[in-house]
């Protein structure tokens, strides 16, 4: 694994993109930052991050998946790889809110931006940016983050996390080659945020309504089922979920 350290970027996800175009580089190599400008997460979303308390990351990842309908199993792959991760710095009541953010009991403590795309031998190359709030600890305007910091009462070493999310990166990416991705899938809809039970949601669609959290689909649409019994899938962002 090659480790590219940068004191501060725009972000490194785009960083990485840019250096993989121009050079050969090797799989799972990974660029990380202390401090990133414009560091993005799902849908345009910007994720901000205090300087030098966090884990800033990406990582370059090729072969995972070989055809375009199997792309969210790479989702799935790196969604549990982190949340282990975090499994073993002992973080209480893990759990991924679709379609990957990590979260301790109620509050974000992770998040994850996969960007794809396909060369023109078909071979599909993905930079996967993760954030993880390690040792911040002030969130005045986003009430729903914490940090391991806070959750635990201590301080973590931010490379002993970065390590630990890139072994297991490692090896759910051997069972997406080895055509294992159905354990993966058990794994990820047993670990949703708030599966089985009654919840408020609210779409553009059907405004705000009552459902529960069912599964997610192999193309990483939500199933909820609502009122009547009946079940409805939902595209990411196209529903938000009200807790």
């Amino acid at each position: 694994m090659k480790l590219i350290k940068l004191d501060a970027i725009d972000s490194t996800n785009d960083f990485l993109k840019v250096l993989a175009g121009s050079q050969n580089l090797e799989n799972f190599t990974v660029v990380t930052a202390e401090s990133q400008t414009k560091g993005k997460g799902q849908m345009g979303e910007i994720w901000v991050s205090e300087t030098g308390k966090n884990l800033t990351m990406s990582v370059l990842i090729r072969d995972s998946v070989f055809e375009i309908h199997q792309i969210y199993n790479l989702n799935i792959a790196v969604s549990l790889s982190v949340l282990l991760a975090l499994e073993k710095f002992k973080i209480p009541k893990l759990a991924i809110k679709w379609p990957n953010d990590i979260m301790s009991d109620s509050k974000k403590i992770a998040g994850i931006l996969i960007e794809n795309s396909i060369k023109t031998d078909g071979k599909i190359v993905s930079i996967i940016g993760i954030g993880v709030n390690v040792n911040q600890v002030n969130f005045f305007e986003l009430p729903k983050a914490s940090s391991l910091a806070l959750i635990m009462n201590t301080s973590f070493d931010k490379e002993a996390v970065l390590f630990e999310i890139i072994k297991n990166i490692k090896r759910n990416h051997s069972k997406l080659q080895n055509n294992e991705s159905l354990d993966l899938w058990k794994d990820y809809n047993s670990k949703l945020f708030k599966k089985g039970i009654p919840m408020p949601f609210e779409s553009e669609k059907k405004g705000k309504f009552m459902g529960i959290i069912q599964d997610v689909t192999d193309n990483g649409k939500l199933q909820i089922l609502l009122e009547d019994d009946s079940i409805e899938v939902f595209d990411i962002k196209a529903i938000q979920m009200l807790y």
